[in-house]
């Protein structure tokens, strides 16, 4: 199969925006030839220590949420509101655009893939992991 030309962003946690720390916990890969978006985010040991210490008190509940948010929009589930019900390429645009919340993604990347899935995979385990 030939390589085809994705998108990725990082999905990073900033409890105090002003301050400007970030944590990754997450990354949204979009390939359109392939039609294939999908989403890798959790909060892990590391990622909740790292909160913990940067942000004491931080409700993690609701971070987990935005994130399980996240999640069901980019998945295009019907639960998640009129914005999953677009099309991937807007879904897509619209997780990955600037945004002052506790959640913010990363500028857009590119790269070339054979299989999205495995390099969303491979993206999640080396930037967010």
């Amino acid at each position: 199969m030939p390589r085809e030309p994705f998108e990725y962003a990082v999905l990073r946690v900033s409890p105090r925006v002003e301050r400007g720390e970030t944590v990754n916990v997450g990354v949204v890969l979009f390939c359109r030839t392939r039609r294939f978006i999908g989403v890798r985010a959790e909060l892990g040991e590391r990622q909740v220590g790292a909160l913990e210490a940067m942000a004491p008190g931080l409700d993690l509940e609701a971070v987990r949420a935005h994130l399980a948010s996240i999640q069901a929009i980019v998945a295009g589930e019907s639960s998640a509101g009129p914005i999953a019900a677009l099309a991937a390429p807007e879904r897509f645009r619209w997780v990955t655009s600037p945004s002052s919340t506790v959640i913010q993604p990363s500028e857009v990347h590119g790269g070339l893939t054979e299989d999205p899935l495995a390099s969303l995979d491979e993206l999640f385990e080396k930037l967010a992991r």
